[in-house]
């Protein structure tokens, strides 16, 4: 069986692990981001989680012409509006921790009334 690389478009090797064990029986070897140490961060600037992988994709295969999956993903809450969607990483700021995100999530939910 010939084997087509497949980059998968993250630095998170449990994400990797679990893309590997999924298409085991599949023709592909794949590798992640870290298999190209120069390759320039995608913006994602899109305004759906869609975009913001399409975005993703389409940016690193051109930049490794490599075959290229991407996904994203956030938190959306009901009582806030949908926020912080695909602002969820950039949600307390740049460089905020998970922690600084979740603190800011939290102080905006303290006014929300608890039947929401």
């Amino acid at each position: 069986m010939s084997l087509h690389q497949l980059l998968i478009a993250t630095r998170n090797q449990g994400k990797l692990q679990e893309l590997r064990d999924l298409l085991k029986e599949r023709p592909f070897d794949l590798c992640d981001l870290s298999s190209f140490p120069a390759i320039q961060t995608v913006a994602e600037t899109g305004s759906t989680f869609a975009e913001n992988a399409e975005l993703k994709a389409a940016g690193y295969a051109e930049q490794s012409g490599v075959m290229t999956i991407a996904d994203d993903s956030g938190l959306e809450v009901q009582a806030l509006g949908g926020r912080p969607g695909v602002l969820s990483a950039r949600y307390a700021g740049a460089g905020a921790s998970d922690s600084e995100r979740v603190d800011k999530l939290l102080g905006e939910l303290s006014d929300v009334p608890v039947s929401n």
